[in-house]
């Protein structure tokens, strides 16, 4: 006896992208995506504010997969009822489109912008906003994300822009703005901070010179030697020494004072880098934990900033390791997190004698109008001829 099955023979040959495209037909057909929200006109809407992407290129795997998640979430607040208007935007703000019109213009960097003219280089960054907006419908719609492209918003337009300043000055009314300082990445070509993805967007190894420096203890209650005794400091930054306001170790490390072959007076290093920086013949006279040296005082390396109030002692902070240089950490606040961090919370004014570009103003006199990292070999001198370079 034979049982005929009720159900139809699939082929074995299944042609996923047709199938793909006869939905995206048959949706098309319908009007599926704006139907749905007006048969459900009159309910409380669901809002939906998606973070728009850059269209100054295609999409890429992080936007199909962020683009998935934001396709389901609004879908199942329409199934459940609610309509839910999906207005695509366009991030038109920042370096990347910045860049590209740079280019389009054969410019380099603020100065030539200024000279070329603002108002015609953002006319150049309008005209070249939506390069790839139809490379961003197609890609999108054939992932079969429901989204509104025809009503679209752009961060440049004046109603996007009045919006945003609403809800500044709505925080300003409600006493929740303050000035304060941050540590950022900084393009000095277009004097600018930067987002990590814009820094990352032109990450480069390079070289930097590593620098050994010693700085003179002044005050230093409770050590036993009799003589000159340095501070190692090691950094692969010298551009950020002249900016010294205080060093950092760590409270529970242990640091001894050693004296070395074919060098005169005493330093002072992490007990675990002894070896790796004097050698094998070093000599350790005294050991101290690194909450002992907190309030010891030295030298400064450099006159330009004597006269701060609080500066140039020594710090202590769970952060400093000893997986390189000397376990003794140089604080300049204005150039890294734990700098300003560790600074700020000692009571210490920033200094930062770098102009927008990056080049030393005249608070660094001997160093005036150099870029930074320009005048690395330069300060490296500097140090060397005031006996202050170690390595």
């Amino acid at each position: 006896m034979s049982h005929e099955s009720p159900f139809e023979k699939v082929s074995p040959q299944g042609d996923f992208p047709a199938m793909e495209h006869g939905v995206l037909e048959l949706w098309a057909e319908l009007d599926a995506f704006h139907e749905s929200n007006r048969r459900r006109e009159g309910s409380e809407p669901y809002v939906f504010y998606d973070g728009p992407p850059f269209a100054t290129g295609t999409p890429h795997y992080g936007h199909l997969l962020a683009g998935t998640i934001k396709d389901i979430i609004p879908r199942y607040w329409n199934m459940r009822g609610h309509p839910v208007a999906r207005r695509f935007g366009w991030d038109c703000h920042g370096l990347p489109i910045e860049a590209l019109a740079q280019d389009a213009l054969g410019l380099s960097g603020a100065g030539q912008i200024a000279d070329h003219g603002i108002a015609e280089f953002n006319e150049q960054c309008r005209s070249m906003v939506q390069t790839y907006v139809s490379d961003w419908r197609e890609v999108v719609n054939r992932m079969g994300r429901w989204v509104d492209f025809d009503d679209d918003y752009k961060t440049m337009d004046i109603e996007f822009m009045e919006s945003v300043w609403w809800v500044f000055k709505s925080l300003w009314d409600k006493d929740r703005v303050y000035r304060s300082h941050r540590i950022m990445p900084y393009s000095w070509k277009l004097t600018t901070p930067l987002s990590n993805f814009e820094a990352n967007s032109n990450y480069k190894d390079v070289q930097d010179p590593a620098v050994t420096v010693g700085m003179k203890l002044t005050e230093a209650p409770g050590l036993e030697v009799e003589g000159e005794v340095s501070v190692l400091v090691w950094t692969t930054t010298p551009w950020t020494l002249p900016s010294n306001l205080g060093v950092c170790v760590g409270p529970e490390l242990e640091y001894s004072v050693c004296s070395a072959p074919d060098r005169e007076g005493f330093y002072l290093l992490a007990a675990l880098r002894v070896e790796a920086v004097l050698g094998e013949d070093a000599v350790v006279h005294q050991t101290l934990k690194g909450s002992e040296l907190v309030g010891w005082r030295y030298e400064p390396l450099f006159p330009f900033f004597a006269d701060a109030a609080g500066a140039f002692c020594v710090f202590s902070d769970d952060f400093v390791s000893t997986s390189e240089g000397t376990g003794v950490v140089h604080m300049a606040p204005a150039y890294g997190e734990d700098d300003y961090r560790i600074c700020t919370r000692e009571g210490l004014e920033l200094v930062d004698p770098l102009d927008a570009e990056a080049c030393f103003t005249s608070e660094v006199p001997d160093f005036e109008g150099a870029h930074c990292k320009e005048a690395d070999k330069a300060i490296i001198r500097s140090l060397k001829d005031s006996g202050k370079l170690f390595k």
